[in-house]
C-alpha cells in the first residue's frame, strides 16, 4: 500500500453529510423543501421513507415523460419508462451529459453564486465525446475481464475475512460492518490508497454524493472545503507516483495517460469523486439491499439457501430491485420532439433508473424480488449506452462473491430493527440496518 499523506483534518471533526443536512433542516424549518408540483419526485423524503413506488407507478401509467415546472431543483422533465430512458441514453449528442451544460444530476447552477465562485467539477461521466472517450479509455483497463480474474481471489479472501468477523446471534449494523467495509477496502486497493485511512473514502463519498447539500449555501461551502482536502490528499499520492514506473492502480493510470495527465485540479477532483462515489455508494447500497430484499421475501431467501447456482442471476435481480443510483440527468443540446413532447434547447431531462427498473411492461411483478427472473439482466442500474458504468463488472464480481461466501458459511441474515435509508434523490440506499446472523 501507498505511503500515507497527512490525514484530512476535517474527517476527525466533521459530521456525516446526512447528519449535517438534517441538523440544518431542524434548525431552519422554514427552509424545508417546497414541492408544489404533484409530479415532482426530487423530494428526498419519499426515498428516506421508502414510499416512492406508487408515485412512479402512477407516472409510468400516464406516459414516458412528464414536465415539472416548479421544483427546488428548477424546471425539468422526468423520464420514467424503461424504453424511453434507453432512447434518450442512445442519443448522447442530442442529450448532453457535459458538466458545462449542467452535468449528470438533477442539480441546477445556482443563480446566487457569481461565475468566478462556482465550484464545478468536470469528470468523464459528465463529458461528451470526444473528451469522454479518451478519459474513460484511460481507466477502463482496471475493469477488464482479465483484471477481474486477477482480483477475484483477493476479493474472495477479504470478503471471507469480513464475514468471519460477523458475530453470530448478536445484533450489529450490516451497513457499517459489511457493506461499507468491503467497498471501502476495494476502493483502497483500486487506488493503492493508504490502508489505515481507507474510511476517508467513505466520508468523501457521502459528502460528494448528496445533491440536497448543494441547495444550502453554507453546507455547500463546507462540502467544498472537504473536497478540497480530498484533492490535496490525492495530489500527494499523485506526486509520489509521478516519478515511478506505471502500476495498475487508478492514480498511476491517470498519470501515465495522454488523456488525463494534464488535468486541471478541479478535473482531477471531479474524476476522483466519480470513481469514489461510483465505486463506493453503488456497490455498498446493493450489498445492503440484497440482505434487506432476501429478508423481505423469505421464499427467495429459501431459494438462495437451497441452490447456489442461482447466485449469478440473483446478483442481477438484486441490482434491479435496489437500483443504487436513482437517476441521471441529461440536457437537451437543441430543440427536439421527444415522445410527443416539445423539448427546448437547455431543458433538463432526468432519467429515473429507479422507475425504469420497476417498469411493468418489462418486468413482471416488478415490486417482487424474483432471483429466478429470466430477464433480470435487462435492468439499467448501471445506466445504458456510452455512459454505462465503467466498473459494472467489478460491482457484479463483488456482489457475486459476497453471496457465494455467505452461502458457503450458511449465513442467514435477518433484519431485526428499523432500517434507516439515505435521505437523497441521487444515491438510493441504506444508512443503518440492524441485523442478526444465524445459520441455515
Amino acid at each position: 500500500m501507498a505511503t500515507q499523506p497527512a490525514s484530512s483534518p476535517t474527517y476527525r471533526t466533521a459530521p456525516s453529510a446526512v447528519d449535517a443536512l438534517e441538523k440544518h433542516l431542524r434548525e431552519n424549518p422554514q427552509q424545508k423543501w417546497h414541492h408544489p408540483h404533484p409530479d415532482d419526485v426530487s423530494r428526498s423524503d419519499i426515498y428516506a421513507e421508502d414510499r416512492w413506488h406508487p408515485i412512479f407507478a402512477d407516472l409510468r401509467a400516464r406516459g414516458p415523460m412528464h414536465y415539472v415546472d416548479d421544483s427546488p431543483f428548477g424546471p425539468h422533465w422526468n423520464v420514467v419508462q424503461h424504453k424511453a430512458i434507453q432512447h434518450v441514453e442512445s442519443l448522447p449528442e442530442l442529450y448532453s451529459s457535459s458538466w458545462e451544460h449542467g452535468g449528470i444530476t438533477i442539480l441546477s447552477r445556482r443563480d446566487d453564486i457569481p461565475e468566478e465562485e462556482r465550484f464545478e467539477l468536470p469528470m468523464f461521466i459528465a463529458m461528451d465525446r470526444p473528451q469522454h472517450t479518451g478519459q474513460r479509455r484511460t481507466v477502463a483497463p482496471a475493469f477488464t475481464p482479465a483484471e477481474m480474474k486477477r482480483m477475484e481471489a483477493d476479493i474472495r479472501q477479504r470478503t471471507g475475512e469480513v464475514l468471519d468477523r460477523v458475530p453470530e446471534g448478536e445484533t450489529f449494523d450490516w451497513v457499517d460492518k459489511v457493506s461499507i467495509e468491503l467497498t471501502t477496502q476495494m476502493l483502497a486497493i483500486l487506488f493503492d490508497f493508504p490502508w489505515d485511512d481507507r474510511r476517508l473514502l467513505t466520508f468523501w463519498s457521502d459528502w460528494a454524493g448528496d445533491t440536497e447539500i448543494a441547495m444550502v449555501r453554507d453546507l455547500d461551502e463546507y462540502r467544498q472545503g472537504i473536497l478540497m482536502e480530498m484533492g490535496q490528499y490525492f495530489q500527494a499520492l499523485w506526486a509520489e507516483r509521478a516519478g515511478q514506473e506505471p502500476r495498475p492502480d487508478l492514480i498511476s493510470m491517470m498519470i501515465h495517460s495522454e488523456a488525463m495527465n494534464n488535468m486541471s485540479p478541479k478535473e482531477f477532483m471531479g474524476n476522483l469523486v466519480l470513481l469514489i462515489v461510483g465505486g463506493n455508494d453503488t456497490t455498498r447500497n446493493t450489498m445492503s439491499g440484497i440482505v434487506h430484499a432476501l429478508h423481505s421475501f423469505p421464499d427467495q431467501r429459501e431459494l438462495f439457501e437451497g441452490d447456489a447456482s442461482l447466485i449469478p442471476n440473483a446478483v442481477q435481480e438484486c441490482l434491479r430491485f435496489q437500483t443504487p443510483l436513482a437517476h441521471m440527468r441529461r440536457t437537451a443540446s437543441e430543440d427536439a420532439e421527444l415522445f410527443g413532447e416539445q423539448v427546448k434547447k437547455g431543458d433538463k431531462i432526468v432519467l429515473w433508473y429507479l422507475s425504469a427498473n420497476r417498469d411493468e411492461t418489462v418486468f413482471e411483478n416488478p415490486d417482487k424480488l424474483d432471483i429466478t427472473r429470466e430477464n433480470a439482466r435487462r435492468h439499467i442500474a448501471f445506466g445504458y449506452g456510452i455512459h454505462r458504468c465503467v466498473g459494472a463488472r467489478l460491482a457484479e464480481l463483488q456482489l457475486r462473491i459476497l453471496l457465494e461466501e455467505m452461502h458457503q458459511r450458511r449465513m442467514r441474515i435477518e433484519v431485526v430493527g428499523e432500517v434507516e435509508r439515505v435521505r437523497a434523490n441521487f444515491v438510493h440506499g441504506f444508512r443503518k440496518m440492524p441485523v442478526r446472523m444465524s445459520r441455515f
